[in-house]
C-alpha cells in the first residue's frame, strides 16, 4: 500500500478572504507530500485566486502547481453540491483546512448554517470531532468576528490568523507565505520541509 492510498484525504477550502497565495503554496505543497486532497473552491475563493494570483480556473491553478502532481492528488468538488462526499460524515478524511477563510465563513461555521459545500463540510469536521483549521485575514476584527472565532474555537476548531512571524528574518513573501503554510501543515500532523523552524538551521 503506497502513500497515497493509505492516507485519508484532507479537505481544503479557499474562500474570499484574502490571502491567495497561502492558499495556492498550500496546494502545491499537499501535492509535493502526495497527500489526497480534495478541494473545494466558492465563487469569491475563483475571484480571489485570479485578482491575488493570476489564476482563474482550475486548469491554470493545476499547471501553476505541477500538473502530473495535482492530477495525482487533488479532487475537485463545486462549492454548489451540497451531496458531495466531503458533506457526509460516513465519507472519511484526515481533517479539513479554509484557508484563506472569509468572516462570512466563519460566522457560517460558528452558527452551522451549512448554505454551501464549504460550510457543510466544516459542520462536518466538527461533528465528526476531526481536525478544523481556519486560517481567516482580516483587519481590524469587530466584536462580532472575534464572537464567531471564540464559538468556532470552543465548538473544536483550531484558528490559525494568516499573521506571519518575523523571528525568522524572512526577506521575501514567499517566505511569510511558507510561514503560515508551515503552521498549517503542522497542524495536521504532516511531516514537511516547508519554512524554517525555530532554533533549527536551514
Amino acid at each position: 500500500m503506497n502513500a497515497m492510498t493509505s492516507r485519508h484525504p484532507v479537505v481544503l477550502a479557499i474562500t474570499g478572504a484574502s490571502g491567495a497565495p497561502y492558499a495556492v503554496r498550500l496546494v502545491q505543497a499537499l501535492v509535493e507530500l502526495q497527500v489526497p486532497t480534495w478541494l473545494i473552491v466558492s465563487s469569491h475563493g475563483w475571484r480571489l485566486l485570479q485578482t491575488e494570483s493570476g489564476l482563474s480556473s482550475v486548469a491554470e491553478l493545476r499547471e501553476h502547481v505541477g500538473a502530473a502532481a495535482f492530477d495525482a492528488c487533488v479532487t475537485l468538488f463545486d462549492d454548489n453540491d451540497r451531496g458531495a462526499a466531503p458533506a457526509s460524515g460516513s465519507a472519511r478524511t484526515s481533517g479539513m483546512v479554509v484557508c484563506p477563510c472569509s468572516m462570512g465563513t466563519v460566522s457560517a461555521i460558528a452558527h452551522g448554517t451549512s448554505r454551501s459545500l464549504v460550510e457543510r463540510a466544516a459542520d462536518v469536521a466538527l461533528k465528526e470531532r476531526r481536525k478544523l483549521i481556519l486560517v481567516p485575514r482580516e483587519t481590524p476584527l469587530s466584536l462580532v468576528h472575534l464572537e464567531n472565532l471564540t464559538a468556532v474555537t470552543r465548538a473544536g476548531a483550531t484558528v490559525i490568523p494568516a499573521a506571519p512571524g518575523f523571528y525568522h528574518q524572512p526577506t521575501t513573501i514567499a517566505e511569510l507565505v511558507d510561514f503560515m503554510v508551515a503552521r498549517v501543515l503542522d497542524h495536521l500532523d504532516l511531516e514537511h520541509p516547508v519554512g524554517k523552524r525555530w532554533g533549527i538551521q536551514a
